[in-house]
């Protein structure tokens, strides 16, 4: 089998991408915060100890952990990657012609892990040593950005979703998050772990402008048994879900997407924060937002190319029918409404499957995990005080590359 292969969301994990929190972190501060997303700033050193607590977890569970970082250090080692990301990543049209040039060179300069370093976690006015000659040094204070953090990276799920035998290059809604696909797009480019292997690009490899058709990894469920199941949140849009289908239909890696119309804030900014596949046949979900009159539709290959789609009168039993199960048993967000309310906040529902029946989470969801381990769940927790901030947990923070289907 290809080892760059997703074949379901419960199978055996083999090897994951992750991004440990560094110097986007330091960069995060309250009056940027919410700019760049966060809802809080984080304890960077505390926020560190708890991602490596996960990376160990992980391991000790015999799953291959690659981190991004260094993923990206390696890619600058070859120059046709390294002046790719230079030019796309600080172009002509984000700081003018001249001053992009000075900053290109000044950054060509530097050591690969500098770079990356720089890259991932931004770059102000007052670093460059550069002289001001340019409207864009003159006009800025030397703590703004001249390439703004990406603390967002933490969540690798969302840029990039390995499906079936492809992946998606995700086209991302909010602009704070948009240039880390292009980290993605030269990894899988240039680095010898993906250059070397034959798959398939599904959407979002091509440099055009997507408009209204985004989608984040977050959203998207490998059901398995050829479905996906794909939530239309804020951050996902119905275009986006119509793009990727055509393209997993095309190249025959599905055969059917189930989409599912969650309501447009934050708190549900993804489906994975309302629901996740535990088991085969077992999914938890947060009934508050994914509820018996949920909207469902299910698209399907259709003639000459185009996408048929139906609209289901209620999600289990689509669910069910995808995956050819009798029936589905679903694990709803612990205690009372105050504390389920609470928990789904802090990522009681964005557990990350290792294997059947067996998931990591955050041990701050005490009540939910205890619904869980009742329902002979196994949860292995991992601490989330500083890491749950940013509005994640461990599926949000894991972007499997290699797992069995089921």
């Amino acid at each position: 089998m290809n080892p760059l292969y997703v074949g379901s969301e419960v199978g055996q994990l083999r090897r994951v991408l992750l991004h440990r929190p560094e110097r986007a972190l330091n960069l995060l501060t309250p009056s940027n915060c919410h700019e760049l997303l966060f809802d809080d700033v984080l304890s960077v050193e505390r926020a560190g100890e708890e991602h490596d607590a996960f990376a160990q977890t992980l391991r000790d569970q015999g799953v291959e952990v690659l981190l991004l970082h260094d993923l990206l250090v390696e890619t600058l080692s070859n120059s046709d990657a390294k002046q790719w990301l230079l030019d796309t990543q600080i172009s002509d049209y984000r700081l003018g012609n001249c001053f992009a040039q000075d900053v290109r060179e000044f950054l060509a300069e530097q050591p690969n892990e500098e770079l990356a370093t720089i890259l991932l976690g931004g770059l102000s006015f007052s670093e460059l040593p550069l002289r001001p000659d340019s409207m864009m040094q003159a006009m800025h204070a030397g703590t703004d950005f001249v390439l703004e953090p990406l603390p967002n990276h933490l969540f690798t799920r969302d840029t990039s979703c390995w499906i079936y035998g492809g992946v998606s290059l995700n086209p991302m809604a909010k602009a704070a998050r948009q240039r880390e696909t292009n980290h993605l797009r030269a990894i899988y480019r240039w680095h010898p772990l993906f250059s070397k292997q034959d798959f398939t690009y599904f959407y979002g490899n091509d440099e055009v402008n997507y408009d209204n058709a985004t989608i984040e990894g977050g959203d998207v469920l490998v059901i398995g048994n050829g479905a996906v199941l794909v939530g239309m949140s804020e951050r996902t849009t119905p275009q986006g879900v119509e793009h990727l289908a055509a393209s997993l239909f095309k190249h025959g890696q599905a055969t059917q997407v189930l989409a599912l119309d969650l309501p447009k804030h934050r708190s549900c900014m993804h489906l994975d924060t309302v629901m996740t596949h535990m088991r085969e046949d077992t999914f938890s979900i947060y009934p508050e937002v994914v509820r018996p009159d949920t909207p469902c539709w299910r698209l399907v290959p259709g003639k000459e190319g185009r996408i048929a789609t139906y609209r289901e009168t209620h999600f289990l039993p689509a669910i069910e029918t995808a995956l050819n199960l009798d029936k589905i048993e679903l694990i709803t967000t612990g205690g009372d409404s105050y504390e389920a309310e609470r928990e789904q906040w802090n990522d009681a529902n964005n557990v990350l499957t290792i294997k059947p029946g067996v998931v990591i989470g955050y041990e701050r969801n005490t009540y939910t995990n205890e619904k869980y381990d009742k329902a002979g769940i196994q949860v292995l927790p991992i601490p989330g005080n500083e890491l749950g901030r940013g509005r994640g947990g461990a599926r949000c923070m894991s972007c499997p590359i290699e797992r069995d289907s089921l």
